[in-house]
């Protein structure tokens, strides 16, 4: 019952700051990065687009031993090197397109699909 709940549910979690994370009005959608937010992907596949990501403040991520790490809901997550955009970041802020694996009695899980970073300022 646990794995039918964790595949309903999986990747469908609510996202840090991200009330308004989706495009369901379309109000992004004649935004000048639009169609290069659409163009982003990392080495594990494309990132889908701005508001599927979630922009993120410089004290919730950083390097450590020469990768990155994000904070997401108050624990450290380590980013895979494949998941890093390489490209400039025409956006400027950094930001991360994570997955959510959540199951009931099961710690959460996430993936990191793809991670852009910023300036750190």
């Amino acid at each position: 019952m646990a794995l039918a709940f964790a595949i309903l549910v999986g990747g469908h979690g609510p996202k840090p700051d991200s009330a308004d994370a989706r495009d369901v009005d379309g109000r992004y959608a004649n935004s000048p990065l639009h169609s290069w937010f659409e163009s982003l992907h990392s080495g594990k596949g494309p990132c889908c687009s701005d508001a599927d990501g979630t922009a993120l403040s410089d004290i919730d991520w950083e390097t450590k031993e020469g990768h990155y790490r994000v904070r997401i809901e108050g624990q450290w997550w380590d980013v895979p090197d494949e998941a890093v955009i390489t490209q400039p970041n025409q956006a400027g802020r950094t930001m991360v397109w994570p997955v959510y694996f959540r199951a009931v009695d099961t710690s959460l899980r996430i993936e990191i699909r793809c991670f852009m970073p910023g300036t750190m300022t």
